[in-house]
């Protein structure tokens, strides 16, 4: 689908989690080593295509996950990071969690996709602590992928239940990663993060004008060859 130089709305709703996994799956490159982090992200994988040749790593010990699994395909033994019931794909290894996170931290992942509470204009991102009394910090190894990805992913709701934007000028959270995301797949819109700030590739139910009452950072429109994708 190509997109005029003056319409970013590709959906006349906000996008549900579903419709969201299948747009980030969509969109990695063949071929990619990648990361799902626990929450939305581990439904990329039920939307990943044979012919996209993409390899799961999972932090437990895993290369080569496949999609969740359901019924008779439940293995108690075969697990993700989040605890939820995986398949396997042909040729798919075991190893020990050291290996997993020497993985993680020598650069070998193409993409990671993780959720966030919060990310900045800059790119900063804040997913494992909110501050909030009795709340159990659970950094994992977000912060391993931060770092160790070539590319990092963001999977969220635009706002919080608060009506808050996650999208904001500085992260007042902890912080996962400095400067790590380059992008944010959200229910409203998808955010390409750079150095020359946040710009907007589509919008989900709303305008940019309406997107950008909502976010309090500057918020421009992606050129339209970086808006362009296939259906």
């Amino acid at each position: 689908m190509s997109l005029t130089e003056t319409s970013l709305q590709t959906s006349a709703a906000p996008l549900g989690r579903d419709d969201l996994a299948r747009l980030v799956a969509r969109d990695i490159a063949p071929g990619s080593f990648v990361n799902l982090g626990i929450g939305q992200p581990t439904l990329v994988s039920n939307y990943l295509t044979e012919e996209q040749n993409i390899t799961l790593h999972t932090e437990n010990g895993m290369l080569g996950m496949g999609p969740e699994a359901k019924g008779d395909q439940i293995d108690g033994d075969l697990i993700n990071a989040g605890k939820i019931p995986v398949t396997e794909l042909p040729g798919a290894s075991y190893f020990h969690h050291a290996d997993s996170f020497a993985i993680m931290r020598g650069g070998h992942l193409d993409i990671c996709v993780l959720g966030a509470f919060q990310v900045s204009a800059t790119g900063d991102l804040a997913n494992w602590h909110t501050g909030a009394p009795g709340a159990i910090p659970a950094v994992g190894g977000a912060m391993d992928l931060a770092t160790g990805a070539k590319d990092v992913f963001v999977m969220m709701t635009l706002l919080t239940r608060d009506g808050a934007s996650k999208i904001v000028d500085a992260c007042t959270y902890p912080i996962t990663g400095v400067g790590c995301v380059t992008r944010a797949y959200t229910d409203k819109a998808v955010f390409l993060i750079g150095p020359d700030g946040v710009t907007v590739r589509e919008t989900f139910g709303c305008t940019l004008e309406e997107l950008q009452d909502l976010v309090p950072v500057p918020l421009k429109a992606a050129a339209v060859n970086d808006r362009m994708r296939e259906e």
